[in-house]
C-alpha cells in the first residue's frame, strides 16, 4: 500500500457555541468542543456506564461560517476531517502540543427548532439538507446485494 491514511469520522454533540475568529487575510475559522459517548455494561457490577470523550473540532472559511451561523451548543452533528496536531510556546517557553480534528465535511443532524433538551422556541432558521458530507442513504440489511464477492 503506498501512502497512508489520516481520516477521522465522528458523530456527537457541541460542548458549546462554536468560537468564531476572523484573521487579517480574511480567512475565517471557528473551533468548538464536541463530546462522543459510548454506552457499556459494567462486568462486575452489571451496570449500565457511559463514557464521554471530548475532540476539538476545527473549521476554516466556507464551513467556518455555517458552524457560526446554524451551530449551536448541544446540536449533534457529524464531522469528517484529519487529525492535526500543533504546538506553540507557553507563557513560560515550555511547549505546549494539542491534537485537533481539522474538519473537511459537516452535517447539522438536529432536526431544525430542536436541540439536546427538546424543541427550542426561538430556533435559528437553518436548511435541514447541507452540501458538507454524507448524505442519509435508505438501508435494508436484509435485502440481497449485487456484489460479485
Amino acid at each position: 500500500m503506498a501512502g497512508s491514511v489520516n481520516k477521522v469520522i465522528l458523530i456527537g454533540n457541541l460542548g458549546k457555541d462554536p468560537e468564531v475568529r476572523r484573521l487579517e487575510n480574511g480567512a475565517v475559522v471557528a473551533s468548538f468542543p464536541l463530546a462522543t459517548s459510548e454506552t457499556y455494561v459494567d462486568r462486575n457490577t452489571g451496570e449500565r456506564r457511559e463514557t464521554t470523550d471530548w475532540h476539538n473540532i476545527v473549521l476554516w472559511r466556507g464551513l467556518a461560517e455555517v458552524a457560526e451561523k446554524y451551530a449551536r451548543k448541544g446540536q449533534k452533528i457529524y464531522v469528517e476531517g484529519k487529525l492535526k496536531t500543533r504546538s506553540w510556546n507557553d507563557k513560560d517557553g515550555n511547549t505546549r502540543y494539542t491534537t485537533e480534528i481539522l474538519g473537511e465535511n459537516m452535517t447539522l443532524l438536529t432536526p431544525r427548532g430542536e436541540n439536546e433538551r427538546g424543541p427550542d422556541p426561538t430556533p435559528p432558521p437553518y436548511p435541514q439538507e447541507q452540501n458538507h458530507g454524507p448524505k442519509p442513504m435508505d438501508f435494508d440489511p436484509s435485502a440481497e446485494d449485487d456484489l460479485p464477492f
